[in-house]
C-alpha cells in the first residue's frame, strides 16, 4: 500500500510501516518462511528488514533457533504497540479515503425560515441523508442575505435563498423550485369572498404584513416591486421577522400579506390562499454555494438540486428571457 511508506520518526529512530507489518507478520506466525510467504516476499530480505528492525529500536524482538521462533518480552510488548499503530494508520487511511468519496464529513447548510416548506427542500434533505447516514448535515436557519455572507466567509458551506438581486459573482446557485406568490387573508376579509384571481392592484389599499426590511429577505423586496409595478407603494401596517408570525398576525386581523403557495400546508385556520394573477406573482428556491467550493460533499449536493431542477423542468435563471431574445433574433 502507498502508506507503506511512510515513515515513522521519534528522537533518533527512523522505522518504516513495512518494518512494522514484517514484524507483526513474523511475530503472528512464529515462522520466518511462512510470514515471508503470506508477505509476498523471499525469506532472507525478511530477516534482514527484522534484524534491521532490532538494530534500530536497540533490542531483540525475537529468539531464533533451528527449530524455533519465539518473541521476547521486548517483542510481545512492542507487537502490541506495532499492532495499534497499523491499526490506527489503517484507520486514518479508510477514513481518509472516505471523505474523499463524500461518506463521511460535515456539510453546514443555511436555510430561510419556511424553505422547510418547499418540496425540493424536503426531497434534496432526505435524499442527502438516506445517500450519506454517516455524514453530520448541519441546518441553520437565517435569512438569504446573512446565508450569503456566511457562504462567503466559510461558516455555511451552502444555503437555500431567495433570488439574490444583485447576486454576487463569486456565488454559484442552481433554481430548485418556483411557486406562485398568493394573497393571505382573513377568510371573512371582503376580498376573500371575490370570485377568481385577484390582482396585486386590488390591495392597494390594504394594510399589509410584511417581512421586516432589515432582516434582509429576498421575498420582502419581491412583494415591493410588485406593488410598484402596480401602481402603489404597500402600506406596510406590521412587519415581521418570522413567517409564522406573518400569518398569525393576518389571522388577527392586522392586514393582508402575500406569501409563496407552499404556505398553504401551515395549519393555521382562518386564513384564505388567493392566486395573484400577474405572471411575476412567484418567487423561486435557490441552493447557493461558493464557486470555488471543492468539497465532494457540497459538489454531490449541489448536483442532486441540479438533478432535481432537470426533473421538475424548471428553467435556470435567465434561460426564458435568453430563448425569448433568441425567437426574436430569428
Amino acid at each position: 500500500m502507498l502508506y507503506d511508506r511512510i515513515v515513522c520518526y521519534s528522537v533518533d529512530m527512523n522505522i518504516e510501516l513495512r518494518h512494522l507489518r514484517y514484524f507483526v507478520a513474523v511475530a503472528e506466525d512464529l515462522h520466518f518462511g511462512k510470514a515471508a510467504n503470506r508477505l509476498g516476499i523471499s525469506q532472507p530480505p525478511l530477516s534482514q528488514q527484522i534484524l534491521a528492525l532490532e538494530r534500530e529500536i536497540g533490542a531483540r524482538l525475537f529468539e531464533r533457533s533451528n527449530r524455533r521462533v519465539e518473541l521476547t518480552n521486548a517483542g510481545e510488548n512492542f507487537l502490541k504497540e506495532a499492532r495499534e499503530v497499523l491499526e490506527r494508520v489503517d484507520a486514518a487511511a479508510i477514513r481518509a479515503e472516505r471523505i474523499h468519496r463524500g461518506q463521511l464529513g460535515e456539510v453546514r447548510v443555511g436555510f430561510f425560515g419556511s424553505a422547510p416548506f418547499v418540496e425540493g427542500f424536503q426531497k434534496l434533505v432526505f435524499d442527502f441523508r438516506a445517500e450519506h447516514p454517516d455524514v453530520d448535515l448541519i441546518l441553520e436557519e437565517m435569512p438569504t442575505y446573512q446565508q450569503v455572507d456566511a457562504i462567503l466567509d466559510g461558516r455555511l458551506d451552502l444555503g437555500f435563498v431567495r433570488p439574490l438581486q444583485p447576486k454576487p459573482e463569486s456565488i454559484q446557485s442552481v433554481e430548485i423550485s418556483r411557486e406562485k406568490l398568493m394573497a393571505v387573508m382573513r377568510t371573512d376579509h371582503p376580498l376573500a369572498s371575490k370570485p377568481g384571481d385577484l390582482s396585486v392592484a386590488d390591495l392597494a389599499e390594504e394594510p399589509m404584513v410584511l417581512y421586516a426590511s432589515s432582516i434582509g429577505s429576498g421575498l420582502y423586496q419581491k412583494i415591493v416591486d410588485l406593488c410598484r409595478d402596480s401602481g402603489f407603494a404597500p402600506n406596510v401596517a406590521q412587519a415581521a421577522n418570522a413567517t409564522p408570525t406573518m400569518m398569525g398576525l393576518v389571522a388577527a386581523g392586522m392586514g393582508i400579506s402575500i406569501l409563496p403557495e407552499s404556505l398553504k400546508r401551515l395549519p393555521l385556520e382562518g386564513l384564505k390562499f388567493v392566486p395573484l394573477r400577474e405572471p411575476k406573482a412567484q418567487t423561486a428556491v435557490w441552493l447557493a454555494k461558493r464557486w470555488d467550493d471543492r468539497s465532494s460533499l457540497v459538489r454531490h449536493l449541489f448536483q442532486q438540486a441540479s438533478r432535481l431542477k432537470a426533473n421538475a423542468g424548471v428553467e435556470p435563471v435567465g434561460e426564458a428571457e435568453r430563448k425569448k431574445r433568441s425567437r426574436k433574433a430569428r
